[in-house]
């Protein structure tokens, strides 16, 4: 979800108009509403400092607002609480790692009822075992340069990811 789809979302659920929001921040009222449209729209990307103070306002954690990376442990914990409200049947366990018989350790595991996710997954796992990797691949797994799953296609065939490039080159290109 993009950081403008998040203001929106918080701001909503603060029961707040885009005006009110936009003047509480500190922006003119005879343009506080429309600056706040064009970050819910995601037309502008609002700065550290400016998406901070909206995070104030709605009194709303600063990393709930913010588009996260997954090189952080917070991040990947934002990603996962964003999973789990779309994906509603989303479990946690805890599973015993054996592949030192010698120590095993204790981890948590995310289940995802969701069975595209799942194929994607297992192939993953097939194709890490088979190759003896211990990391995933460096190149990613939707641009089709990896041994990782293979994306979800659209009607015409093509990946998500490929079709969006290629309209983008296309955009380019005029």
């Amino acid at each position: 979800m993009a950081v403008g789809d998040r203001i929106k979302r918080a701001r909503n659920l603060r029961g707040m108009t885009q005006k009110e929001l936009g003047i509480a921040i500190g922006f003119e009222e005879k343009s506080a509403d429309i600056r706040i449209a064009q970050y819910e729209s995601n037309t502008r990307t609002p700065k550290e400092e400016l998406l901070r103070k909206i995070a104030e306002v709605l009194d709303v954690n600063y990393r709930s607002l913010y588009e996260p990376t997954l090189y952080a442990a917070e991040d990947v914990m934002y990603t996962l609480f964003e999973l789990d409200e779309h994906y509603p049947g989303t479990r946690l366990y805890e599973v015993i790692d054996t592949t030192d018989p010698d120590f095993p350790e204790k981890h948590m595991a995310v289940s995802f009822r969701y069975r595209l996710l799942d194929d994607f997954l297992k192939e993953w796992q097939l194709r890490k075992s088979s190759s003896g990797r211990a990391r995933s691949p460096k190149k990613s797994i939707w641009n089709g340069s990896s041994t990782g799953p293979r994306p979800p296609t659209t009607a015409a065939g093509t990946s998500r990811r490929k079709s969006g490039v290629k309209n983008k080159r296309h955009k380019n290109a005029l």
